[in-house]
This record gives C-alpha cells, structure tokens and sequence, in this order.
C-alpha cells in the first residue's frame, strides 16, 4: 500500500502506550535541543525533528486527526522514533503533505513522513525509506448482495473480477493467492479501484487490511469484508519516507530497528491496529 482510503473513527484506548511514545529524551543521546549537533546531523531545523503526515490524518492512524497527541499508531510511532533519536516531544513539529508529493523527487519539508508508505524499489529511486515498522496483509471488500456475498474460501473467488490498484502488493495477491480466471482489473489508485466497485464495474476488490478495515465501515455503504486472504508475493511493508540519500535515513533506520527489537512496535501494533481484523475470517 500502498496509498489509504481512511475514515475510521476508534475509540481511543491505551494511553499508557501513548504516553510512553511522548516522554522526553533518550539516555545517552545527543541533545535535542544542541544546534550544532542537529545541524551536524542533517535535521531540517536545527534543535528540531520536523515530522509529515498526510493533508488530512485518519484513525487509527492518528485520532482526531491531530498527531502531536501522539494517539494513533502511526502518531505513537512518530514519537517513539523521535524518542529514539534523543528529541523531546516538545522539540518535534509537524507539517502536512499529500501522499503524491512527498514521494516525489526533489527536496522535502520534512525529516522524514509517515503515512502508510509500503516500501517499493520504484519508489526508492526518488527517495529513502526506513526499515519496515509495520506488514500488513491483505483482505478482500465486496458490497453487500453482490456476487461475492456468501463466498467463504479462495476457491469461490476464482470465478469473481477482482480489482486492486496497479502495481500494488494487493494486485500481486490477487494473481498469486487468488489466480483469478478472470482478468483482474487494475486501477491508478484505490479510489478509483473503489469507485469501480460501486459502478458494479467489480465484483470484489482487494486492500491491504487496515485500508479494508476504514473502507468497509466508514467509506463504502453496505460493504462487508469477505475475509482475510494469506500472504502472496512481495509483502506490503511501510517505512518511514525520508529525501533521497538523506543523511538521516541511518539513524531513523536504527530508532526503528530498537523499537521493533524491543516489543515497542508490536505493543503499538496491538494497542491501536488490533481492531482492525477483529471478526475477520481467514480465506484458505
């Protein structure tokens, strides 16, 4: 993913979790607030960690659509790297980007962005990536009545037009997990590949399961998620975005590194992602 439909509004739980991700600086780190220090490390501003989210924020990633609470998985992220890399909560400041515009060439506004980034080497010939903070897998959408309703394993799908976007870890499901015998549709984005869905021009549609999740219960009208489908092909891992050859794609590479070492990603993974599979059943 690969680029997100979100609107999903969760109840907000776990703000121990939370809080954790927003206490102060690192031991053993440089200062945050050291200029030269920040400076020498290649920081937008100095003393500062400038962070990017999408234009509009969407739960469960950040809630109320406000990430310097820290609530939401990738808000609690955000902070925990920041934390890793010796900088206050009080020293990181946001800024806004389209997903289109962030990972296009030429310099950025940021130090690094995070909004559902799945790592791709198309995408590393115009910028960095971290290491993966998170994998989804990948889950199927119909609307209510249609042909999908009442398909219960892979083998009924065989027979539906699937859609997904193009050059997604979701169309690569579709051909490896599923093998439709019908030519899959490809779109140039998940909305269009939604748009077609409630065009009837689709029978299902493929999403990576946090976007399935949104789509289905706050996006797409008497929609339903058929279920869960098992991993195929290359997997959907998102990292944080960083400018080409940045000299901080190491750093925040190895903040993500410790916290995926020392549970901190799976304890976020759990605390506000855990919902989204809940009820879901598994397509063998």
């Amino acid at each position: 993913m690969s680029r997100s439909i979100r609107l999903v509004r969760i109840a907000a739980a776990g703000i121990a979790v939370a809080a954790l991700a927003l206490t102060g600086c690192a031991s053993g780190s440089a200062p945050a607030g050291s200029e030269s220090a920040a400076a020498d490390a290649g920081y937008l501003t100095p003393g500062k960690l400038t962070i990017a989210t999408g234009e509009t924020a969407y739960e469960p990633y950040v809630i109320d659509d406000d990430p310097a609470s820290g609530e939401g998985f990738e808000a609690a992220v955000a902070y925990a790297v920041a934390e890793e890399l010796g900088f206050a909560a009080d020293d990181v400041e946001w800024v806004r980007t389209s997903f289109e515009s962030a990972i296009a060439p030429g310099p950025k506004s940021f130090d690094f962005n995070i909004q559902q980034y799945t790592i791709t080497d198309e995408r590393k010939q115009a910028v960095d990536f971290s290491s993966p903070y998170y994998e989804a897998s990948q889950s199927v959408v119909a609307l209510k009545g249609g042909a999908a309703e009442g398909v219960t394993d892979i083998a009924g799908l065989k027979d539906l037009v699937l859609g997904a976007m193009s050059g997604s870890t979701s169309a690569t499901t579709i051909e490896q997990a599923i093998a439709p015998t019908a030519t899959p549709q490809l779109y140039s984005s998940n909305e269009d590949a939604v748009a077609a869905l409630k065009a009837g021009q689709i029978d299902a549609l493929v999403l990576d399961t946090p976007t399935a999740y949104t789509a289905v219960n706050f996006y797409i009208d008497d929609s339903f998620t058929v279920g869960e489908l098992p991993a195929a092909g290359v997997p959907d891992q998102w990292g944080l975005l960083l400018a080409k050859d940045s000299p901080l794609t190491a750093d925040v590479t190895a903040a993500v590194d410790t916290l995926r070492e020392n549970g901190t990603l799976d304890a976020l993974e759990e605390e506000w992602l855990a919902v989204l599979s809940e009820g879901v059943p598994q397509l063998q």
